[in-house]
């Protein structure tokens, strides 16, 4: 599966409408961004039932300022819309794999209910 270009106007429904996306935030400048950028198309190949998607930070710096990405390139993590992973640096394949594998066995309903519990707290 190739990946999907996000920009303001749909990566909300992205996000919304898939159980995992993982995000990568890049700029065409940047050197570790070019050189990630085909160990994630390869991932995007092996694992189709998880959108890889981009977020260009030159054209979309109000996306990039929304999640306040300082360095490139970023990945982030969402899986049932909760970031579950950010974090700056470029990954080896196998250490992206790692992070899929991880991301995919987390369970979420304890991951929401923790949530809700910190949203109760705080109110």
């Amino acid at each position: 599966m190739a990946t999907v270009e996000l920009n303001q106007g749909n990566f909300e429904s992205v996000v919304t409408g898939n159980d995992m996306v993982i995000v990568d935030f890049w700029a065409p400048w940047c050197g570790p961004c070019r050189s990630f950028a085909p160990t994630y198309e390869q991932m995007s190949d092996k694992y189709p039932g998880i959108v890889f998607a981009k977020v260009n930070t030159e054209a979309e710096q109000d996306l990039a300022g929304y999640f306040q990405i300082r360095s490139i390139p970023t990945l982030m993590v969402f899986r049932e819309k909760v970031i579950i992973y950010s974090e700056a640096g470029a990954l080896p394949a196998s250490g992206l794999e790692q992070l899929i594998e991880q991301a995919q066995q987390l369970d979420m309903a304890e991951v929401h209910q923790q949530i809700a519990a910190e949203a109760a707290a705080g109110s």
